[in-house]
């Protein structure tokens, strides 16, 4: 079962319109994986951008800089990871799964945040993998919102760097209520970076865990989804912010059979206040917390998030405070795409629906 049948015909359009398609050019006939997705398993590749942009790679690249831990992750997953000379936005403690950490770690950082033009362009890379919003074929965003001043095409072009985008996190054009993009991002890097039999293997195994819970689930009806808060602890009290339509995080709710309070919310995050939370009386919450370094350390933050809900005048009255219907799984495996998504999902919906998703089924 491919995760992208839940798709209305306008939806999976637009999905076709704006995905990063990565086809042959020439070589052995291309490889379909899903409807979606035509790759190659020789070069020349091409991978094409939210905006149309072609890129063609003669042979896999040798020197890669990333802009986010998330691509960075990606790359790590696929074993191509001793090929990135840098990244942005650099994995904190704990973030990596242990087994990706030691790798992780060895990545020289470029940046805190945005890598600042001069040193990507003076980086010595042949591609840059961009995780921010591809806004036009001139050049990025840069970080989302402008931060740090991406390079422009001609940039990158006189520079020898090739510059590509993840779909999952760089074209937020539609609601996300699948893992296919990440599914999609996966084979393409898959294919640029010649790792393809890793990227089966890791969409095959993402598929088989979305697969065990879809049919848990059955055709759960709306009124037997619960909804559902991603209380966001990290990024402030006094304001929550939700998570929206266009961020990943409803897909995951979704899959995991309950409905994001904040669906109605066309971005991918927005300031709310605590009043509109106590309107929308989630039945469950997410305490969204990030990954502190330590088992301990981490459980302690679950802890403060909670006493929070529980005794700030505004939520300790909600059904789902009083009742106890808190979800522990950490920030970065519901908000940033990833392999993790999908074991995310299973953690939900084992949560929310104990009487259909049980363990080892």
């Amino acid at each position: 079962m491919r995760h992208r049948i839940r798709r209305g015909p306008a939806a999976a359009t637009a999905l076709l319109a704006t995905a990063l398609l990565a086809t042959a050019c020439a070589g052995s006939p291309p490889t379909s994986r899903g409807p979606d997705v035509v790759v190659s398993r020789t070069f020349p590749v091409k991978v094409a951008d939210c905006a149309g942009r072609r890129t063609t790679f003669d042979a896999p690249p040798g020197r890669i800089v990333t802009s986010n831990a998330a691509a960075l992750e990606l790359l790590l997953e696929l074993g191509a990871g001793d090929r990135v000379i840098g990244t942005g936005f650099p994995p904190g403690a704990g973030y990596l799964p242990a087994e990706l950490a030691d790798r992780g770690a060895k990545v020289p950082v470029l940046g805190k945040t945005v890598i600042a033009k001069e040193q990507l362009l003076g980086s010595g890379a042949d591609l840059y993998i961009d995780s921010f919003a591809a806004t036009n074929t001139g050049g990025g965003a840069g970080g989302g919102g402008g931060m740090g001043g991406t390079p422009a095409e001609q940039e990158f072009a006189a520079a020898g760097i090739k510059h590509v985008f993840l779909l999952s996190t760089a074209c937020a054009t539609t609601a996300k209520t699948d893992l296919a993009e990440v599914e999609q991002d996966i084979e393409r890097l898959g294919a640029v970076t010649g790792t393809l039999p890793a990227a089966d293997r890791l969409v095959a195994a993402m598929n088989g865990t979305l697969d065990r819970v879809a049919t848990a689930l059955g055709d759960l009806p709306e009124d037997r989804r619960p909804s559902y808060f991603f209380f966001d602890y990290d990024a402030g009290t006094q304001q929550p912010t939700a998570v929206c339509r266009k961020q990943i995080a409803n897909a995951i709710i979704t899959l995991a059979g309950a409905r994001n309070a904040f669906a109605d919310c066309d971005a991918d995050f927005r300031p709310v206040g605590w009043e509109e939370v106590v309107a929308r009386n989630p039945d469950w919450i997410q305490l969204g917390v990030r990954n502190r370094g330590t088992a301990d350390a981490t459980r302690k933050a679950f802890d403060e998030a909670e006493r929070f809900l529980r005794d700030h005048p505004a939520t300790k009255d909600l059904a789902a405070v009083r009742q106890g219907r808190f979800v522990r799984i950490g920030s970065e495996v519901t908000t940033v795409a990833g392999v993790r998504n999908a074991d995310t999902v299973e953690r939900i919906a084992r949560t929310v629906h104990p009487e259909l998703v049980k363990e080892g089924r």
